[in-house]
């Protein structure tokens, strides 16, 4: 969603910086990892830009030594590219960004749609389901509320991680845990409204009652028009 990160958010995560054992370089390199994403989707380091390492530090209270490890996992993520003695450059979603990352969801869930539906408990599926119902009601009669946009996204990670899931491949869910991380720096210049957030629920729910019925080729089918639209959103062609 189009807003910073609450402030209390932030405080806890310097609470958790202050908590970490000293000698736990690791746990703190994956807080610093955390604290770079965060800074770049609330926007206190902005996409595109070039920072140094020292105003990292500053902004986002780490200490340098886990935030040069976190930069070069992000490096290898494409999340940035470090520039010897002239900064960090973050990268800035344009339209192939959107196009590439969105097709290669597609690759990865249309395969996960079809397992989700051959092998989901149904109460979980309905479960979802009810959810997804629910929160559209709530939207088409009053707009978008902040507990709204809270429940949607809780529901976007829901319902992908399902999908997901359902393949019990580690590697594939790391790289879609990598590919969020794109989907979500791709959404920042896009203005959630309620048509928008209507037609993704809409979609999903197609996909999952297909899923329900146990229909393997129609939840793969939904889950690719889905994509399909989620892309033409966010390039402002719907």
């Amino acid at each position: 969603m189009n807003k910073p990160a609450p402030a209390s958010s932030r405080a806890k995560s310097r609470s958790l910086a202050a908590s970490e054992p000293s000698g736990s370089g690791r746990r703190l390199g994956d807080l610093a990892y955390r604290r770079i994403l965060e800074g770049l989707f609330d926007r206190r380091v902005p996409a595109g830009s070039f920072i140094s390492q020292g105003e990292l530090v500053r902004l986002l209270d780490v200490p340098i030594q886990p935030l040069r490890e976190a930069l070069r996992v992000l490096e290898t993520e494409g999340i940035l590219k470090i520039h010897a003695r002239s900064g960090i450059e973050f990268l800035k979603a344009d339209m192939e960004l959107a196009r590439s990352t969105y097709q290669f969801r597609s690759v990865i869930e249309r395969s996960a749609a079809r397992a989700y539906a051959e092998t989901a408990n149904l109460a979980e599926i309905t479960g979802l389901l009810e959810k997804h119902r629910t929160l559209l009601e709530l939207i088409e009669r009053d707009g978008i509320t902040e507990a709204a946009a809270i429940t949607m996204e809780d529901l976007e990670q829901r319902f992908h991680g399902s999908m997901i899931g359902a393949l019990r491949n580690p590697m594939i869910e790391t790289t879609a845990r990598r590919l969020k991380n794109y989907v979500d720096l791709i959404r920042l210049d896009v203005t959630s409204t309620p048509p928008r957030m209507i037609r993704t629920l809409r979609e999903h729910i197609d996909v999952l009652e297909a899923c329900h019925r146990r229909d393997t080729d129609e939840a793969e089918a939904a889950l690719g028009r889905h994509f399909q639209a989620a892309l033409q959103r966010i390039l402002g062609m719907v």
